[in-house]
């Protein structure tokens, strides 16, 4: 072996073994998020409404949505219409677009497509008035994040998803985070109904907050969203039927029987265990991180979700 290798090998032996022994005598490494949730009250979860949850079937799998009726309640209340009318049955995600976003809806209306064959939208809104923002609510559990932003005077979380406000205008929106379910639409702002889905499936796009409306947040199946072939077209569209993937059924939790509904909870925001988690990818230090950047970005945060636990037995 090289002189120049021997020196590197034994400094990284030297930093491996010596290195943390000596980081770690002062300070104590930050605890994991295993360890944290580990901790956790049952008192600190929530279970999503059956109404408000979004059962997706992919020949790959589930994906479960959380719509936001507190934040988007025409859109949330527009998709709740398309779904129990089993709209999206049969359609298909149509663009993948790398670092952005995963879309679906129906396959003709796109640019290129047979409108022609539109799938009716039954007793759904074609237009739905923009909630793209909305007056602050005090009765709305807000976990503020003082650690700034560049698209917004404050950021936090509330009821679980991704939010900002300008106090200066007294608006709020949600915010356009990986994960988070939008809602597509042309030119018009009143053109979004919900028919066109789409979720963000890369770094996050905030120049898009209060220009579309954020109807809800992925709990489950984010691989199944962003690990699909990218679109060749334009935006990432397919270019071609046979890429798409089809979407096989839709279904509130609350259509499906009891035992087949999804056992899933998440952890309030307003929660310690939420703000103990801040604090450790805030501060973290273990064995690898020496230097911890001191700060939470909004949309490096990822709220925990779990299969729901059952009771203890009773006797």
């Amino acid at each position: 072996m090289p002189a120049r290798c021997r020196l590197f090998t034994a400094a990284l032996l030297t930093g491996l073994l010596i290195g943390p022994m000596s980081a770690t005598a002062s300070q104590s490494p930050t605890p994991t998020r295993a360890q944290l949730l580990a901790k956790s009250r049952s008192a600190e979860w929530r279970t999503p409404s059956p109404d408000n949850l979004l059962v997706m079937q992919l020949p790959s799998g589930r994906v479960l949505i959380e719509l936001a009726p507190d934040f988007a309640p025409l859109h949330a209340a527009n998709i709740r219409t398309l779904v129990r009318q089993h709209y999206f049955d049969g359609l298909a995600i149509v663009r993948v677009q790398d670092n952005f976003v995963t879309q679906w809806g129906d396959p003709a209306s796109d640019d290129h497509g047979d409108k022609s064959k539109l799938r009716s939208l039954g007793k759904a809104h074609d237009t739905v008035p923009p909630e793209y923002t909305w007056a602050i609510d005090p009765k709305l559990e807000w976990t503020a994040l003082p650690d700034g932003d560049v698209y917004a005077p404050e950021v936090g979380f509330s009821e679980g998803f991704p939010a900002a406000r300008d106090p200066a205008i007294g608006q709020e929106w949600l915010t356009h985070c990986y994960g988070m379910v939008g809602v597509g639409r042309d030119n018009g702002p009143e053109t979004g109904n919900g028919s066109e889905l789409y979720v963000v499936i890369g770094q996050a796009p905030r120049r898009l907050d209060r220009n579309l409306a954020i109807a809800g947040r992925v709990l489950e199946g984010m691989p199944l969203l962003a690990g699909l072939p990218r679109g060749e077209g334009e935006m990432g569209f397919y270019t071609k039927p046979s890429q798409r993937t089809p979407i096989e059924s839709v279904r509130l939790a609350s259509e499906l029987p009891a035992a087949q509904r999804p056992a899933i909870q998440v952890l309030r925001t307003d929660s310690p265990t939420f703000a103990a988690l801040l604090d450790a990818q805030r501060h973290r230090h273990d064995a690898f991180y020496k230097v911890s950047s001191g700060k939470v970005g909004l949309c490096s945060v990822d709220v925990p979700v779990r299969r729901q636990v059952p009771p203890p037995a009773t006797r």
